[in-house]
């Protein structure tokens, strides 16, 4: 007679390197999982593969000769970059901004939400394993969006448009016509990328549940954007501490629920139409006039401190700069909204399997050259 003996299997915790150059950690990026099989036990995120010193080159730049290099922080969402920065200039200098210009920073930077988010939703399904196409849906339309940065700017990937007082020129007559389109475009494009997507069961069983961020880690963590709001927090600063003159436009803030994968990607297509009657507004509402302040090349602000902060498209995007009356900064300091959003990523990750590890870090939509700047 032979007896059966419950035998205990033991399993010992190994260590996995994702990254630092790896398609699914969006840019130079490294976690150090501890896996127990499949399942995530803990993370240890490592930056500063890119870092390039950009706060510290700002030092030995005239404060217009540093913007261009506020494209390289956020690499997806330039536009946005350089009006935060030059708001905070603006507002340490005195500087008072044309109403025609106002107009127009308010249609680049919701026309650069629209564009972030593309990538956002788009990268975010292929994490899922959705495959190419509705990377290359959102990627399509995204293309549209910058064709209109490049008839105001010339430029396609670091566009450059925001100056100290206003803008580097004028829109083109062809440019509000083609926005029309485009508004009109993306309007459609949205209404069909919800019947797609909004209850695909593949998308429901991979993402809802998945990764969630609870309000109150979310606030500790100084958490803010599309990654904040899906947790239920209201807060935007478009309508909390409104800039430029986003206090005359007509909008809501989405927020979600359960704070999961899910929710971070319906909050992010919500506000995309939100975007969408923004641009709207503005472009009826565009008044004529000059596009920008009477302003010298060279300016002294006068020594003080200052900070100025966006709603930028990952969340609250902030320049604190140190003047000594001099044509430079004296210190200037970043508040990096990639690198804040990933302070909860190790509690979201733990307990769930690798393959989920991928689709949380996606979810919460970040750029490298912000992180590590």
């Amino acid at each position: 007679m032979t007896t059966t003996q419950e035998m205990t299997l033991n399993t010992e915790p190994f260590v996995v390197n994702i990254g630092p150059v790896h398609p699914s950690t969006h840019g130079v990026f490294r976690m150090r999982c501890k896996l127990d099989g499949e399942v995530v036990i803990d993370i240890e995120p490592v930056f500063g593969y890119l870092h390039r010193g950009i706060e510290k080159l700002a030092e030995e730049r005239t404060y217009t000769g540093f913007i261009p290099l506020t494209d390289r922080l956020d690499y997806i969402s330039p536009m946005s970059n350089n009006l935060g920065y030059c708001l905070a200039v603006e507002k340490l200098a005195g500087i008072k901004v044309p109403e025609r210009a106002e107009y127009i920073r308010v249609i680049m930077a919701e026309l650069q939400r629209l564009a972030n988010h593309c990538v956002a939703v788009g990268s975010m399904l292929n994490d899922a394993g959705a495959y190419f196409t509705p990377f290359m849906y959102t990627f399509r339309e995204r293309e549209r969006i910058i064709d209109l940065f490049d008839m105001v700017c010339g430029q396609r990937l670091t566009y450059n448009y925001m100056r100290i007082g206003g803008v580097s020129q004028d829109i083109p007559a062809e440019f509000l016509p083609a926005l029309e389109k485009v508004v009109k475009r993306l309007t459609k494009f949205l209404k069909e990328y919800e019947r797609l997507l909004k209850q695909n069961e593949i998308l429901l069983a991979r993402a809802k549940g998945v990764g969630i961020l609870s309000k109150e880690l979310a606030i500790n963590c100084g958490i803010s954007g599309p990654v904040a709001r899906a947790s239920g927090i209201k807060w935007d600063l478009r309508k909390a501490d409104p800039y430029s003159i986003y206090d005359r436009f007509e909008f809501d803030i989405p927020t979600g629920e359960n704070g999961d994968c899910y929710d971070r990607y319906r909050v992010r297509i919500e506000e995309m139409t939100q975007s969408l009657r923004i641009i709207e507004q503005a472009s009826k509402q565009i008044p004529g006039g000059p596009i920008k302040a009477d302003l010298p090349h060279i300016i002294y602000p006068p020594a003080g401190e200052v900070y100025a902060h966006i709603e930028a498209p990952k969340g609250e995007l902030g320049f604190y700069i140190v003047s000594d009356n001099s044509i430079a900064p004296y210190r200037c300091h970043v508040r990096p909204t990639s690198l804040i959003n990933l302070a909860a990523l190790r509690q979201m990750v733990k307990g769930w399997k690798i393959a989920d590890l991928i689709l949380i870090f996606g979810s919460i939509d970040i750029t490298m050259g912000e992180v590590d700047r």
